[in-house]
C-alpha cells in the first residue's frame, strides 16, 4: 500500500498540480493583501485616524445608513443589524477587531476562502485522478496486476488526502508569508472573539468568549481542512463515474457556483439545509454569523458533510470494485 500511495503522490507532483495550485494562491494572496492595503489606507485617509475605535465606529454609521436604503432583503437586514451589534461589542469590551498583522490577514481570507477558492483548488487535483487514466487506458494496465481494486483506489484517496492537506498547508503558509510583507508578522496572541448565536436579528453574546489569535486560526483551518476532505472525496466520486475529466469538473464547478447562490435565497427552503453546499461556510460559525437557514448549528453541518463524503466515498468503491474497464 505504502508503494502504490508512493506511485500516486509522484503522479500528482510529475502533473505539476501542487506547482500550480501553489501558483494561483500565491497571485491570489498578493492582491488581496494589496487590495486590504489600499482599503486601509483608504478608510485612514477618510476618517483621518489610525485609531481602531474611530474607525470601528464609523463603520457602525456607515452600516446604519445602509440599513435605512431602501431595496435591501430583511435576510440582509438581519446580517447588518448583527454586524452592528458585533461591532458596538468590540467597543464595549475594548477588543480590537482590527489587529494589524499577517495572523488576522490568514484568519479573514481563510473565511472568504472557504467556500469557493479552496474547493476550487482541491478540485484541480481530485477531479481526475481516476478518469484521467481512464481515458489515457493507464489504468488498464494498473488493473492488470495482482493487486486487489479497492486497494488501488485507496491508494489513490489517501495519495488525495495528501495532496489536500498540502494544499492548505500552502494556503495558509504563502497568506502568511506574503501578507506579513506588508502587514508585519505581529499578532498571533491578539484576542478574537468567538462564541456569538444570532437569534434572528438579535445577536446573543452570553457565550462569548476570547481566544488568543492562535487558537482561532488552528480552529479555523481544521474546519478548512474538514470541508476540504469533504469537497475533494465528492469530487474523487465525480472522477470516478464520471470518464470524462472535463465533465467531472464542470459538475463539480456548477454545485459550488450554485450553493453560494443558494446560501443566500433558501432562507425559507428547509430542505435545502441537507445539501452539502449549503453546509460549507463552518466557519462563519466560529465569527458568529447567522446561517442560511435558520436553526442550522456547527454540529449539523459538520454532520451533514460526513454523511455526504462518507457516501460518496462507499459509491466510488462500489463502483470501482464492480464495474468492466474498458
Amino acid at each position: 500500500m505504502i508503494n502504490l500511495i508512493r506511485n500516486e503522490m509522484l503522479k500528482i507532483i510529475r502533473r505539476r498540480k501542487l506547482l500550480v495550485v501553489a501558483l494561483i494562491i500565491s497571485v491570489l494572496v498578493g492582491l488581496f493583501t494589496y487590495a486590504q492595503y489600499k482599503e486601509a489606507e483608504r478608510t485612514r485617509e477618510r476618517i483621518g485616524s489610525q485609531d481602531w475605535r474611530t474607525t470601528v465606529q464609523q463603520q457602525i454609521v456607515d452600516t446604519q445608513n445602509r440599513l435605512g436604503s431602501s431595496g435591501i432583503s430583511d435576510e440582509w437586514k438581519t446580517q447588518l443589524k448583527l454586524r452592528i451589534q458585533q461591532q458596538q461589542y468590540y467597543l464595549d469590551h475594548d477588543i480590537n477587531p482590527l489587529e494589524p498583522g499577517a495572523p488576522t490577514f490568514m484568519r479573514t481570507f481563510a473565511e472568504h476562502s472557504i467556500t469557493l477558492l479552496i474547493p476550487l483548488m482541491v478540485m484541480v487535483i481530485a477531479a481526475d485522478l481516476v478518469s484521467s487514466e481512464r481515458s489515457s487506458g493507464t489504468v488498464k494496465l494498473l488493473l492488470t496486476r495482482p493487486i486487489k481494486r479497492w486497494k488501488v483506489l485507496m491508494s489513490k484517496y489517501l495519495a488525495l488526502l495528501l495532496s489536500i492537506s498540502a494544499v492548505i498547508g500552502i494556503f495558509g503558509l504563502v497568506s502568511y508569508l506574503v501578507s506579513g510583507l506588508v502587514f508585519g508578522y505581529q499578532g498571533w496572541d491578539a484576542p478574537v472573539v468567538t462564541g456569538f448565536t444570532a437569534l434572528g436579528s438579535e445577536l446573543d453574546t452570553a457565550g462569548a468568549q476570547l481566544l488568543p489569535q492562535w487558537q482561532y486560526i488552528l480552529m479555523e483551518y481544521s474546519l478548512v481542512w474538514f470541508v476540504a476532505i469533504i469537497v475533494g472525496t465528492i469530487a474523487f466520486m465525480l472522477s470516478v463515474l464520471v470518464k470524462s475529466t472535463p465533465a467531472a469538473m464542470g459538475i463539480m464547478l456548477a454545485a459550488l457556483i450554485s450553493g453560494l447562490i443558494l446560501s443566500n435565497m433558501v432562507s425559507s427552503w428547509e430542505s435545502a439545509r441537507y445539501f452539502f453546499m449549503i453546509n460549507m461556510d463552518l466557519t462563519a460559525y466560529l465569527a458568529g454569523n447567522p446561517p442560511p437557514i435558520e436553526g442550522m448549528t456547527l454540529g449539523f453541518s459538520l454532520s451533514i458533510l460526513a454523511v455526504w463524503g462518507i457516501a460518496a466515498l462507499v459509491v466510488s468503491f462500489l463502483v470501482f470494485t464492480r464495474e468492466d474497464v474498458y
